[in-house]
């Protein structure tokens, strides 16, 4: 037997990666074959149905040295097949249901692959051409979806080089980071002897307009990135102010309205109010108007989190669910989310183009003045093309074919919430407003009593059912075979007691009511699998006079 061959570091190996394709019968070659003509079927017999403990998982990426002798490009993708496929998330699975990540259309891994294969970097004209219109065109599109402006303000400024209609980000962190960014340097702008905070800090421009800090105001079902751009902007997370939220996960007006109060009579300033389109947790969106109309008196700047619910805009039937966001001075939307696009694709908007002034930035190697380079009103510097994938995905599908996937989405999580209330076992702990609820399991003696408990029975039992939600999440997501994910909530009806629930998003198109009724049915074997668990539940009802 011949030995095998072993692939060597030469200029002639390296310009064949660099020029020369795989083989179509190469490991690589095969996989691209396989991906474009059945993505799901590649993904579901290569992504095992049971997990490795991560513990396994990372002795199979333990050394730290960088290999010295290079290998064959089949010989490693049979690496990853075998330690890194097999053991990833199998997002694409229409069992799927726990997290705001779901299916690709087909066309986008193509495309994806173009994308790759320019490599164009969108922080300058010099390496992107092209790119750039056509990512200013896109930002166009949502902010149209959004504000709805005349033809004539897109002409005016939707290629303007001194402004800007927003910005590609990684993500929604990023986005909403750059939309208080904005917040800040516009209400701490140069005045008098004061070269505005980008230049002097924010001590500086406390110091210069009189204030003792600088406050956001947010529901406490805001999103953690919130929080970590107080701390990136230096106004610490302290003044990144939580407002109560009422029953239904929506910010409390009145609560708003005292906080906002006080902090101004306290010396401080709202720099910001900003509202959720779409809670992370459950889904809800914020009465958007009327908070318009808080940030209005206190000439605060009003920011729109709708990285999820952004693109329900899209729905002739649902967008009214979002009145008033086109008050909103910025907003963030991910279009990884419910657009359906691979991951690393977040949006800032501005509802006015000067904006973003306050945030320029130039260097004369890159991003120089008068130039329409996208990087002088961006937080990141080099960005790949994602735009492109946005641009295709809106032109392939079309309003009308996102229109169907949202009201789709949200009449699915409807319909599973009516199937839960109709289990004996099972109830829903928040309602869906997009295509997101939250449920648990409770033992159907249990569930019939806790509709008149009091706050001490409540408490009593729920961390014994927060025990057994746990356990029913964790091995349903190791058996493999579904996923739901799980968060705490406060619920109103259960005196605001911490409670663990299921946590489920209903976007993939390709999810079926039958699958659905599958996934209740396994989490009801789990729990009838841990006898000892549901009998602690039970004791402590008796304990506490429930039963």
């Amino acid at each position: 037997m011949a030995p095998k061959s072993t692939a060597e570091a030469s200029m002639e190996a390296l310009y064949r990666i660099f020029t020369v394709p795989e083989a179509p019968d190469s490991t690589l070659g095969k996989i691209e074959k396989h991906l474009s003509e059945n993505l799901e079927g590649f993904l579901s017999s290569h992504i095992v149905t049971q997990e490795r403990p991560l513990h396994e998982i990372e002795r199979d990426f333990a050394y730290s040295d960088i290999p010295e002798q290079p290998e064959f490009v089949s010989d490693h993708t049979d690496k990853l097949l075998k330690k890194l496929v097999a053991q990833s998330v199998h997002t694409a699975s229409p069992r799927f249901i726990g997290h705001m990540t779901s299916a690709l259309p087909y066309f986008l891994l193509p495309l994806a692959k173009l994308m790759v294969g320019l490599n164009q970097n969108l922080v300058k004209i010099e390496t992107s051409k092209a790119f750039t219109p056509m990512e200013r065109q896109t930002l166009g599109m949502m902010h149209h979806l959004v504000y709805g402006e005349q033809p004539a303000f897109y002409e005016r400024w939707m290629h303007n080089a001194d402004h800007s209609l927003g910005a590609f980000c990684s993500g929604g962190t990023i986005a909403n980071i750059s939309a208080l960014w904005v917040a800040r340097n516009n209400l701490l702008a140069p005045r008098d002897d004061f070269a505005g905070v980008a230049a002097e800090g924010l001590a500086a421009g406390l110091s210069a307009y009189g204030y003792k800090r600088l406050v956001v105001l947010v529901s406490e079902r805001g999103h953690y990135s919130l929080s970590k751009a107080a701390d990136v902007l230096g106004i610490g997370r302290k003044n990144f102010v939580s407002v109560p939220a009422d029953e239904n996960n929506r910010i409390k007006l009145d609560a708003l309205r005292e906080i906002a109060a006080k902090v101004t009579a306290e010396g401080g300033r709202v720099m910001a109010v900003v509202g959720i389109a779409g809670t992370t947790e459950t889904g809800h969106i914020d009465p958007l108007r009327e908070m318009a109309a808080v940030a209005k008196e206190y000439s605060a700047h009003f920011h729109v989190d709708a990285a999820w619910g952004g693109a329900t805009l899209m729905s002739s039937t649902y967008r009214k669910l979002l009145d008033g966001i086109e008050l909103a001075d910025s907003l963030t939307i991910d279009a990884h989310k419910q657009m359906y696009v691979p991951m690393g694709a977040g949006m800032v908007l501005f509802k006015d183009p000067a904006l973003v002034n306050a945030i320029e930035h130039h260097a004369e190697y890159v991003i120089r003045r008068g130039s329409k380079d996208l990087g002088s009103h961006t937080m990141e510097g080099s960005r790949p093309g994602m735009a492109m994938l946005v641009y295709s995905a809106l032109h392939v599908m079309g309003r009308t074919g996102y229109e169907l996937l949202i009201d789709t989405g949200i009449e699915r999580a409807k319909k599973f919430a009516t199937m839960i209330e109709q289990q004996d076992d099972f109830e829903v702990i928040s309602y869906p407003e997009l295509c997101l609820l939250t449920y648990r399991y409770v033992p159907s003696e249990i569930k019939a009593a806790l509709v008149n408990a009091t706050a001490e029975q409540v408490a009593a039992v729920t961390p014994h059912l927060n025990i057994l939600t746990r356990f029913i999440q964790k091995n349903q997501r190791e058996n493999g075979r579904s996923f739901v994910s799980r968060t705490k909530l406060n619920p109103v009806k259960y005196h605001r007691e911490g409670s663990l629930v299921f946590r489920t998003v209903l976007a993939n198109p390709l999810t079926t009511a039958e699958m659905l009724a599958e996934i209740i049915a396994e989490q009801r074997e789990i729990a009838a699998s841990a006898p000892s668990l549901q009998q602690h539940i039970l004791d402590a009802a008796k304990r506490c006079g429930l039963l």
